[in-house]
């Protein structure tokens, strides 16, 4: 009785021996396998997780820079609505039906402000090269002229009023100052950039 135990142990013991040794010879050449290689062997779920997941880097840098070219091109856009007179880009200082008005008024005429910064600039040319003498006419023709740009505000600001009165029935403050400091700009630097010619008065 006690034999026939002994045996079937041994019988058992012997079977199950070479089970463990291909388990331990696998073990050993995943081992020798990740030695090679510097690291583990990713298993074959890990690997597919990692395929699954979005590439959340490289799509957030792409839409950075999508949204960086989308801000330009609305700034660019804004800039030349602004330029060509387009109401609603236009900044406070220039929105509203009489200030349009105004502009397109003073791009039709000429006003004598417009060369006052060219006769200044030829005034400090002089008064580095020329005698004082020379300078003296120079200095009177400017204060002539200053008092000529005056007298055309005046007219100006009269023809601008009685015109903003029997269109719209009334006169929005601070028109006077807006429509002198555009005249005396030179007309190819004048922002909103003049949308009449010389000559086009508004109705």
């Amino acid at each position: 009785m006690f034999g026939s135990k002994k045996s079937r142990a041994e019988d058992e013991t012997s079977a199950s021996q070479p089970v463990h040794d291909d388990l331990s010879e696998e073990a050993d050449a995943r081992r020798d396998a990740e030695a090679k290689k510097g690291r583990p062997t990713p298993k074959r779920s890990h690997q597919e997780s990692a395929r699954r997941q979005p590439l959340v880097n490289k799509d957030r840098k792409v839409a950075n820079r999508q949204a960086k070219e989308q801000q330009r091109q609305e700034r660019d856009r804004a800039r030349i609505g602004m330029m060509n007179g387009e109401e609603k880009y236009l900044t406070r200082r220039d929105k509203g039906p009489q200030r349009r008005y105004i502009r397109d008024y003073i791009d039709a005429r000429f006003s004598i402000g417009e060369i006052f910064i060219p006769a200044a600039i030829l005034i400090l040319v002089i008064a580095f090269t020329q005698p004082v003498q020379i300078q003296q006419y120079f200095t009177y023709a400017v204060w002539g002229l200053i008092a000529l740009i005056v007298l055309d505000g005046f007219v100006l600001n009269y023809i601008l009023k009685n015109r903003l009165r029997n269109k719209f029935g009334e006169v929005e403050r601070g028109i006077t100052f807006y429509a002198v400091m555009r005249s005396i700009q030179l007309r190819p630097l004048r922002m909103p950039k003049p949308q009449v010619k010389r000559r086009q008065y508004p109705e």
